[in-house]
Formats: structure tokens, C-alpha cells, sequence
């Protein structure tokens, strides 16, 4: 199968369902570290998508994942609304055809980690989404050759093995730095997040 407008769909409701069943979790990693609204905002964000999304006549995945990046970046408060947002727009904007193989949605896939490096001034270390995100695209990248569904159950392994990895650093970016080493013992709402939404690719993808 090929990425396409129905597959990209079909990744962000299953986003929306995952973030939506994990909300309240996000929002307790985000009390030991941070302002305690990650799930609630990514939550109200995501249902935006999805409603936005409803009936939205999309020629390709790339325009549906445009869609969801615009929605989250209007809809969510915080530093997730527009770094999300940002990664999804740029990830579509790169998805120009009508369906995309495992080689281009990589290549999407590191546009929009460019594009939340750039936001957020985040490198790998830092203890943010970068953190399952970086790890996630290259592994993407490396699978592709094997194809979608591969490809992206390597970059959802990836994911969750980064997030988990956060618990064991200190934050030097957001409001989690203001910690210091309090920090440390803490997993990132963020990669967190970003974990649960790569899983739901290599769901689809599957």
C-alpha cells in the first residue's frame, strides 16, 4: 500500500484516539514537570482535527496533514499546539501527489522534525519531543526500503524507546528546565506524546 489521503486520515484519527485514551496520563507526566495541561490541550486539539477533517475533500495526504498542523496550531494552547502543528504542516507540505511511498513520507518525516528543531530550538539530549522524534524519522529513513509498514513500526519502536530514555535526563528546554535536576526521574509529556502518535502510524501502516 501507499500513503495516501485515506491512510493520512486514518493516522490522525487514530492519533486523536490515542491521545484522547491517554490524555489524563500525559497531563500527570506534565505535573512533575511542567504546567499540567499537555493532555488536556493535545486532547482539545486533536478532537478539533478530527472534526475538521470530517467531510474535508482532501487529493492527497498531503493536504489532510496541512489541515491537521493549520487545526492544532489555531486550537492548542502551550508550546504542543504550534511545535505539533508546525511538524504536521510541514510534513504535508512536502506530500505534494496524490499518495507518497515509504522513501517520501520518510523525507515528510524529517521536514517536520526540521521544522519542530527550528520552533523549539531543541536538539536530541534536551529532553523534549525531539527526543523520540529524531530517533523515530532516522529509523523511519533506515526501514524504508522494506516499506510503509516496516518503516514505520521501526520509527514507533524508536519513539518509545527515546521517550522512555527522557526519565534519565535533565531538561535544558521549556518550562521543565526551570527543574534543573529535579527534572531527572521524569519521563517527557512531549516525547510521550509523540511516541503515542507514531504508534498509531505503524497501526495503520500495518
Amino acid at each position: 500500500m501507499n500513503f495516501d489521503a485515506d491512510a493520512a486520515r486514518a493516522w490522525v484519527v487514530a492519533a486523536a484516539a490515542a491521545v484522547t485514551e491517554n490524555a489524563d496520563h500525559l497531563t500527570q507526566l506534565d505535573s512533575a514537570i511542567g504546567d499540567a495541561d499537555h493532555g488536556v490541550n493535545l486532547k482539545r486539539g486533536f478532537t478539533a482535527v478530527t472534526a475538521a477533517l470530517d467531510g474535508f475533500a482532501a487529493d492527497g495526504p498531503g493536504a489532510v496533514l496541512v489541515k491537521t498542523g493549520t487545526t492544532l496550531i489555531s486550537k492548542v494552547g502551550g508550546a504542543s499546539g504550534p511545535l505539533y502543528g508546525s511538524a504536521f504542516r510541514a510534513i504535508g507540505k512536502a506530500l505534494d501527489g496524490p499518495e507518497a511511498d515509504a522513501a517520501a513520507l520518510g523525507a515528510a518525516l524529517r521536514d517536520g522534525l526540521a521544522a519542530i528543531r527550528k520552533l523549539g530550538a531543541a536538539a536530541p539530549g534536551d529532553k523534549t519531543m525531539v527526543d523520540a522524534l529524531d530517533p523515530a524519522v532516522e529509523a523511519f529513513v533506515a526501514a524504508a526500503p522494506d516499506g510503509l509498514g516496516p518503516a514505520a513500526e521501526a520509527a514507533a519502536q524508536a519513539a518509545e524507546a527515546g521517550a522512555k530514555a527522557t526519565a534519565e535526563l535533565q531538561a535544558r528546554k521549556g518550562r521543565a528546565s526551570y527543574l534543573g535536576a529535579r527534572s531527572v526521574g521524569h519521563q517527557d509529556p512531549g516525547a510521550t506524546s509523540t511516541a503515542l502518535i507514531l504508534r498509531a502510524l505503524a497501526t495503520v501502516l500495518d
